[in-house]
C-alpha cells in the first residue's frame, strides 16, 4: 500500500452567507471525483480557537503535537535552506523583507507587493548579512529564500541567547512557542520584547534583534537596489520583519519510526524541507516557483511519482491557494485550486495511480479575512478499505462525511494508518 498525502496551502476557507467557499466555487472534476468515491471529514489543525501559521500546522497534521515538541520556526526555515542553529548562541527567525515608512516605521506593505523579486532579495540580503551587534559581542546572518522570504539568524560569540522573544511583525503574536494570525494588526513595526524580562538570554536576544533592524533600516533605505525599485514606482523592500524565534530544532522521534512507515516529502518552501529534514523525511527536491502553474504543477507531480516509488507515504505541499487568500483575491484563490486540480490532480487520475490518497490544507486563509484563521478544514480519504460517502470536496460537504471531526491536526495519521496500511 501506498499513500499521498496531498496539502494544499491554505485552501481551506470560511463559507459565505449561502454557504460558498473557494472550493466549492472551483470547477475542480478530478478532486471532487476522488472525493465522490472517499471520506470526508474536519480538523482544527492546533485546536479549536487557534489560527495556526503553517510549520506548527504541518507539524501537527504530520502527526507531531505542536504544545509539546515546537520550537519556534526560525530554526525550521533555517534548516531547510541547510543552516542548523548552534543551540543556545544562535537564535533563528522566520522574515519579510517589507516596506515602511522609514521615519514613521508604519508598515505600507508585509510583503513588499508581492513584487520582489529572489534575486533582488539575495541583494538586499548580501547587503546586510554579517553585520556586527552588540559592539562585536553579537552578529547577525541573512538568507533570502524565495520572493520576500528570507532567514535572520541572531548570534553571539560568548554568553547565551533564548528564542523567547516576541515578533516585530504585529501580524502575528507569540502563544507559548506558537505564533497565531492576528485579526485587523496594527500596522506599527513593533519592538521585539523579551517573553520573560528577568532572562538575561531572552533580553540579550531582544536588544540585539533590535539593533539589527535599526541598522537594517539604515542600510536599505540608500541601497542602489531600492532606489532602482522607487525610480520604477515599485515598493522598496526597506526593512526585515521577524517573527517565530527559536533556539533549537524539535526534538521529535522520527516518523518513520514513529508510524513503522518510509515517509518522503515534495515541499516548495524551506519550512517544508525543514520540517521534512527535522523529522527524518526523505526529501524529493523541486526547483521551479517563479514559472507558469502548468510547469511548476508538472514538475510537482513528476516528483511526486518519483518519491512513492521508494516511500510508503508521500507528503505533497502546494503553495498555490494560500497567496490569493492573504490578498483578498476569490478568483485568484478559486483559480489556484482550479490550476492543482487541472495539472496536478488530473494527471494522477489519467495515470490511473491506484494508492490511498489523503487530501487536506494546513489551515484556512479566508479571502475575506486576508489571514489564516480558526476556521475547521476539510479532510478528504480516498482509498479501498474506505468506504465511500459520495460527496465532492469542501467545506460544508466535509461537516457532514464519516470521518467526523478531528479535534487536533495531529490525530489524523495515526487514524489514517489504521484506516489505510
Amino acid at each position: 500500500m501506498k499513500l499521498l498525502f496531498l496539502v494544499l496551502d491554505g485552501a481551506a476557507d470560511r463559507p459565505n452567507e449561502r454557504g460558498e467557499t473557494p472550493l466549492s466555487m472551483a470547477k475542480k472534476p478530478n478532486l471532487d471525483s476522488l472525493a465522490v468515491q472517499g471520506a470526508l471529514g474536519l480538523h482544527y489543525p492546533l485546536g479549536v480557537g487557534k489560527a495556526p501559521e503553517s510549520d506548527a500546522a504541518v507539524l501537527s497534521i504530520l502527526g507531531y503535537d505542536p504544545d509539546k515538541y515546537y520550537t519556534g520556526r526560525g530554526p525550521l526555515e533555517a534548516l531547510g535552506v541547510g543552516y542548523r542553529v548552534k543551540e543556545g548562541y544562535e537564535v533563528a527567525f522566520r522574515a519579510n523583507f517589507a516596506t515602511i515608512n522609514p521615519e514613521s516605521r508604519i508598515i505600507l506593505d508585509r510583503r513588499v507587493g508581492r513584487s520582489l523579486e529572489s534575486w533582488e532579495a539575495q541583494e538586499l540580503a548580501k547587503a546586510v548579512d554579517g553585520i556586527e551587534l552588540g559592539g562585536g559581542l553579537g552578529y547577525a546572518r541573512v538568507m533570502a529564500t524565495i520572493g520576500h522570504r528570507a532567514v535572520v539568524i541572531i548570534g553571539v560569540k560568548s554568553g547565551r541567547l533564548s528564542g523567547d522573544v516576541t515578533n516585530n511583525d504585529p501580524a502575528y503574536v507569540r502563544v507559548g512557542k506558537v505564533s497565531v494570525a492576528v485579526p485587523n494588526p496594527d500596522n506599527k513595526l513593533a519592538q521585539i520584547r523579551p517573553l520573560n524580562p528577568q532572562d538575561e538570554a531572552s533580553s540579550l536576544t531582544a536588544r540585539l534583534a533590535n539593533e539589527f533592524v535599526d541598522k537594517v533600516i539604515s542600510i536599505l533605505k540608500d541601497h542602489p537596489l531600492n532606489k532602482e525599485r522607487a525610480r520604477k514606482g515599485l515598493l522598496q523592500a526597506n526593512v526585515i520583519l521577524m517573527r517565530d524565534a527559536g533556539d533549537s530544532l524539535p526534538k521529535v522521534t522520527p516518523i518513520n519510526q514513529l508510524y513503522g512507515l518510509k515517509f518522503g516529502a515534495v515541499a516548495e518552501m524551506p519550512v517544508e524541507r525543514g520540517i521534512a529534514r527535522a523529522l527524518g523525511m526523505d526529501i524529493e527536491e523541486v526547483k521551479l516557483y517563479n514559472a507558469p502553474k502548468d510547469e511548476v504543477l508538472s514538475e510537482r507531480f513528476e516528483a511526486t511519482m518519483r518519491l512513492l516509488e521508494r516511500v510508503d507515504v508521500a507528503y505533497v505541499h502546494l503553495k498555490g491557494p494560500d497567496e490569493p487568500g492573504h490578498d483578498g483575491d476569490l478568483k485568484g484563490k478559486v483559480k489556484a485550486i482550479e490550476d492543482i486540480d487541472e495539472y496536478y490532480v488530473a494527471r494522477l487520475i489519467k495515470g490511473n495511480w491506484d494508492g490511498s490518497i489523503l487530501v487536506t490544507s494546513d489551515h484556512a486563509t479566508p479571502w475575506s479575512l486576508k489571514a489564516h484563521s480558526d476556521d475547521p478544514v476539510p479532510i478528504m480519504l480516498k482509498s479501498s478499505r474506505v468506504k465511500a460517502d459520495g460527496l465532492t470536496f469542501n467545506e460544508v460537504n466535509a461537516s457532514k462525511g464519516s470521518l467526523g471531526r478531528f479535534e487536533y491536526g495531529w490525530l489524523i495519521m495515526s487514524r489514517v494508518k489504521g484506516l489505510v496500511f
